[in-house]
């Protein structure tokens, strides 16, 4: 079994934690660099239909735009969570601050489109290895499991938190600057991280690693961008040979990758994880949860700046309040999970988004749908954070990283192809209900000034497709939900008899 090793500044015994001021101090960086992240991705939703008018942006561009940083965490997360097990993820996380700070400052002065889309996709390598670093630096900075719960819920709860101060934030600097100033929220945290991280951060790194497998890091991007590709030119060109064959090749070598990891002594992706009933289960609800509602969200927002006319301003004031019902929700998942079964809770947490999917699908106002997405807005946090601790509980710690980079891999891909997918469903609603005149999105009309008549016909097709979207989205969850109510059925709540007998049995199997 591989050896661990911590260098300076120590790791906290579970026995200091509640007085160890360096490992709460060290949260707090990470914290914020959480915080500030998730504000640069809530204010990209409304700098959208500027940053489309300023670039000329097609719709299968805007989807790029949107989705190309999701797709390039997700194709490199795995890859990066096994880099910083070998070299070291305080030192990993550093090295990925900078290179994320300088890329956005590129992504924020583009002059084109594809321009943006590449500043992006840099931005979304550099944020591969920050995940990864983050979650597994925290599991180590505390290994108690209900600390460490806690200490999850407070890092999720500042993603939230940045998704409360990301609108409004947004909207007053996309009322006085230009869009690219959207973009430039992350690069105070990235610097904050650089000064403050080797002060407070402990290095760890497992010695003797394993060699990551070049092959498989490569094939994993590999499968995911043609297939996604396909979907996308399927939604804007109807079956054409390029859908066809991006679909293919993305389906063969994810099919090459997952034959690969069967081989491999040291697999990129330990597919074992998914054999497992419990981790296997929640890392598919977290894909499945991920990908329906942060598709949709992509949608509401667009819903309330396209066809309500709002300002961005006014855009992010509407889904404050569902942000404010998550951030509310990721303080009280952990106090819950003490008393509740993960077979309760998260099934509890899907049907609240559920119940909130069911009342969008009869919105026609911004009232209701502002109320649909705060219901809906309190299911992440059950889904996200206790999964998440769930998947790294059940492996040892020098899989950590591993681990991490795996359960966020899951909500990630889930989020950049929630908006191809129902992005995709929703441009072939929005085309056949809208007709050719009106371009293939809103956000073309709009930008194109069509005629009024047409603009009409337009937004009700929009908001056809939102409907449609989020009653699939709904039908879906409820599936997942009642999955994961038998999947995790025996597994006893936080610090109740029995819970850590069933992580140990998982970390042996893993080890």
């Amino acid at each position: 079994m591989p050896k661990s090793r911590t260098e300076n500044p120590p790791l906290p015994s579970s026995e200091d934690q509640r007085t160890d001021w360096r490992a709460w101090m060290a949260l707090a960086v990470l914290c914020l660099a959480a915080m500030l992240v998730s504000m640069l991705e809530f204010v990209l939703l409304l700098a959208m239909p500027a940053l489309t008018a300023a670039l000329g942006a097609s719709s299968t561009q805007q989807l790029w735009i949107l989705d190309v940083y999701g797709f390039m965490v997700a194709g490199l997360m795995i890859a990066m969570g096994h880099f910083a097990d070998r070299v070291g993820r305080r030192r990993l996380l550093l090295i990925a601050a900078a290179v994320f700070a300088v890329a956005s400052v590129v992504a924020a002065y583009s002059v084109n489109a594809g321009m943006l889309i590449g500043a992006r996709a840099v931005v979304g390598i550099a944020g591969a290895s920050i995940a990864p670093c983050t979650l597994s630096l925290i599991s180590m900075l505390f290994p108690d499991e209900r600390r460490r719960v806690t200490a999850l819920g407070l890092w999720a709860g500042c993603f939230a938190l940045g998704a409360v101060a990301g609108p409004i934030v947004g909207g007053l600097l996309l009322a006085e600057f230009w869009w690219g100033s959207a973009l430039l929220i992350g690069v105070p945290a990235m610097v904050a991280l650089l000064v403050l991280g080797p002060l407070l951060l402990p290095e760890h790194r497992t010695e003797r690693a394993g060699q990551v497998d070049v092959l498989s890091a490569l094939l994993l991007p590999a499968a995911i961008l043609p297939a996604v590709y396909g979907l996308k030119h399927f939604a804007a060109q109807g079956v054409h040979v390029m859908s066809v064959v991006g679909l293919v090749t993305g389906l063969v070598i994810g099919w090459t990758f997952v034959r690969r990891q069967r081989r491999l002594s040291e697999p990129l992706v330990d597919v074992r994880l998914f054999s497992r009933s419990t981790s296997g289960a929640m890392l598919a609800g977290m894909l499945v949860f991920s990908v329906l509602s942060g598709g949709v969200t992509v949608f509401v927002v667009q819903y309330f700046q396209l066809v309500q006319g709002m300002t961005p301003l006014a855009a992010g004031l509407a889904v404050v309040p569902g942000v404010l019902t998550s951030v509310v929700a990721f303080q009280l998942a952990p106090i819950a999970a003490r008393r509740i079964r993960p077979g309760v809770l998260i099934p509890g947490g899907i049907a609240c988004t559920t119940a909130g999917m069911v009342v969008m699908t009869q919105a026609t106002s911004t009232t209701v749908l502002m109320f649909a997405f705060a219901v809906g807005c309190v299911g992440s946090a059950p889904v996200q954070m206790l999964g998440t601790n769930l998947v790294i509980g059940s492996v040892p710690p020098q899989k950590a990283g591993t681990a991490a980079a795996v359960a966020q891999t899951s909500l990630g891909i889930g989020l950049a192809l929630g908006v191809a997918i129902l992005g995709s469903v929703m441009t072939v609603s929005y085309r056949s209900i809208s007709g050719r005149t009106a371009g293939t999105s809103l956000a073309e009309a709009i930008a194109d000034a069509e005629p009024e008549v047409v603009l009409a016909r337009a937004r009700d097709a929009f908001t056809t497709g939102l409907h449609l979207i989020a009653g699939m989205s709904a039908v879906v969850l409820t599936i997942v939900g009642i999955m994961l109510v038998f999947a995790l059925r025996r597994l006893p709540a936080l610090g109740m008899h029995g819970s850590d007998d069933v992580r140990r049995r998982d970390r042996r199997s893993a080890s």
